[in-house]
């Protein structure tokens, strides 16, 4: 493993399965050991940390969004072209 504290690039691999992890750790899907791994590889490695703040980031955006109710207007016309879509679709 590199030590990525004293300046070394990390792997690509490395750093490969660590992302892969990093949704799971988001998630708090990862058990103690994991979150360890993780935690210790974002301590020493800043490209992998810049995409945990991404994705974190994103995350919290998404979530955000889902919990704004879309206005009673909107609603009704993206209800109405859906109705249209499925009838063209149907009759088509």
């Amino acid at each position: 493993m590199n030590d990525h504290a004293h300046g070394s690039e990390p792997s690509t691999a490395e750093c490969a399965d660590f992302l892969e992890q990093i949704v799971y750790f988001l998630d708090n899907e990862l058990d103690d050991a994991d979150c360890a791994a993780v935690r210790a590889h974002l301590d020493t490695c800043n490209p992998c940390l810049e995409r945990y703040d991404l994705q974190r980031t994103v995350k919290a955006v998404v979530a955000r969004s889902c919990s704004e109710v879309a206005p009673a207007e909107l609603r009704a016309k993206v209800l109405v072209r859906l109705t249209e879509v499925r009838i063209s679709t149907e009759l088509g």
